[in-house]
């Protein structure tokens, strides 16, 4: 069998197309990629905000403090605890450490590496240059330089998407920041919303216990029948048992808080106070700010780029591997002449390696890590929309209980009125006792729903806060764009 011989002119047109093809495959891979979600000129419910809301915000922290605009110490010292003792946020930072870690050893195979050697040999036949057969000892010392030639990216590429990991970890870490500081604020407003509606209700708790009294009276003179005394009896067990559920409430709401600031529930302890906490006017800004903010949709943003630079490295891997070595040193039969000048030894070379069969192998790969780009696009897009909807929840949340807030105000006050007015009724006689205790019940109700609604405009403004990346100054590029 005879085999045709291949002319250099040949080879290198047979050679070209494909080095070109893998140049250009190697090239496409590092497009920019985008979520592919427009940019709204403004927030759906921003846009049906009062003219009070709009008028009167919050001033911005210059620190990052965003809780600070709440005005309450107390606050400010469970938050800044948190940040130092917080277990979620110290993982979030031993994961950053270990991305950065391996950042940085990915990177190294970029570097030249250089490395000290030894050693010793024994066998027949190691000096053939004199024709010897009679065993001996062939000792070596010296150091290997070696240099892989980025030539096609792949090194680079696998840095940096390292540090573009180490990049989402980051961002990560300060998610988690964000998320321990929000969840502490509500917490704690939470708490202290249950201290007041605690003293709402056993108010009520008196004033059935007084109703009840004044039936029994009743009842023992034979003004009433035995149904009127169990009903009142029914709602007295039923409000006690609502200030007990309360009180279990702020129990567990008070263990969470020992929790995150990394406290022990035994022995965390937050003393009942009045709730004096200032609340704040947060604006919404601009939703392109939202996801030039958001920790978690940097974080998106980011492990999308490294699994975009992930398809490079793989294409990469059909191009070959070239890399220069060289080592020098000494190599004797005798310890003692090793380290003679006689004795030295060097070589320099460049090694070349491109596998032709790999069962597939590098085909799979460039498969493996386009799908892992496509479902780290997924979750970016799906981060950007969950991003724009907790803005417009919390934004949906502030301006409907701000409407239902100044409507329970007026029906607070028109259950003061009505108390007032049977207090006067009952003072002149011309309603019963039992008349004037119905309207006190009244009006303790109203300003527990009253309350309610003011928590829970607390927690929306906190939510709001949170789902604004911690922030709500708008961009100087942003306030350019707006003012045109």
């Amino acid at each position: 069998m005879t085999a045709n011989k291949l002319s250099p002119t040949t080879l290198r047109g047979a050679l070209l197309p494909l080095v070109a093809a893998l140049v250009l495959a190697g090239c496409a891979s590092t497009a920019e990629l985008s979520s592919g979600i427009a940019t709204p000129a403004e927030f759906k419910e921003q846009a049906t905000a009062t003219a009070a809301t709009r008028s009167v915000t919050a001033p911005v922290q210059a620190d990052g403090a965003w809780w600070r605009v709440f005005n309450d110490p107390v606050l400010d010292a469970l938050v800044e605890r948190a940040a130092v003792n917080n277990t979620s946020v110290q993982q979030a930072a031993a994961r950053l450490a270990e991305a950065r870690a391996i950042a940085r050893t990915v990177d190294a195979d970029r570097s030249v590496q250089v490395g000290l050697g030894a050693g010793a040999n024994r066998g027949a036949g190691l000096d053939r240059g004199n024709g010897s057969k009679v065993p001996g000892t062939l000792i070596t010392a010296g150091a290997n330089v070696s240099w892989e030639l980025d030539l096609f990216g792949k090194l680079s590429g696998a840095s940096n998407a390292a540090a573009l990991d180490a990049g989402s970890r980051e961002a990560l870490l300060q998610s988690a920041k964000l998320a321990v500081q929000a969840e502490v604020a509500q917490s704690y407003l939470a708490l202290r919303a249950l201290d007041d509606e605690r003293v709402i209700v056993r108010e009520t708790v008196g004033a059935y216990r007084d109703t009840l009294n004044l039936t029994e009276r009743r009842y023992r003179a034979g003004d009433l029948a035995e149904l009127d005394v169990a009903r009142v009896q029914t709602e007295v067990a039923a409000t006690e048992s609502d200030a007990l559920a309360l009180d279990r409430q702020r129990a567990q709401l008070e263990h969470a808080l020992a929790v995150l600031t990394g406290d022990v529930a035994s022995q965390f302890e937050l003393r009942s106070a009045a709730w004096t906490t200032a609340l704040p006017s947060i604006p919404a800004g601009l939703p392109s700010t939202v996801l030039e903010r958001r920790p978690d949709v940097a974080a998106a943003q980011r492990t999308m780029q490294a699994a975009q630079a992930r398809v490079g490295v793989a294409k990469a891997a059909w191009f070959p591997t070239i890399a220069l070595t060289g080592a020098g040193g000494y190599a004797s039969t005798d310890l003692g002449d090793l380290f003679k000048w006689s004795a030295r030894s060097w070589g320099i070379g460049a090694l070349m390696s491109l596998p032709l069969l790999d069962g597939g192998r590098r085909e799979a790969g460039v498969q493996g890590a386009s799908a892992q780009l496509e479902g780290a696009l997924a979750g970016y897009r799906e981060q950007v929309l969950v991003a724009f909807r907790d803005v417009e929840d919390q934004l949906a949340a502030i301006r409907l209980l701000e409407q239902q807030s100044a409507v329970q105000a007026r029906a607070v006050a028109s259950a003061q009125r009505a108390t007032v007015l049977s207090d006067a009724r009952y003072r002149n006689g011309y309603v019963s006792q039992l008349d004037l205790l119905d309207a006190r019940r009244s009006e303790l109700r109203n300003r527990r729903q009253a309350l309610q609604v003011k928590s829970a405009q607390y927690q929306a403004t906190v939510g709001l806060i949170r789902a604004l990346g911690g922030g709500w100054e708008v961009a100087p590029a942003a306030k350019v764009a707006s003012a045109r």
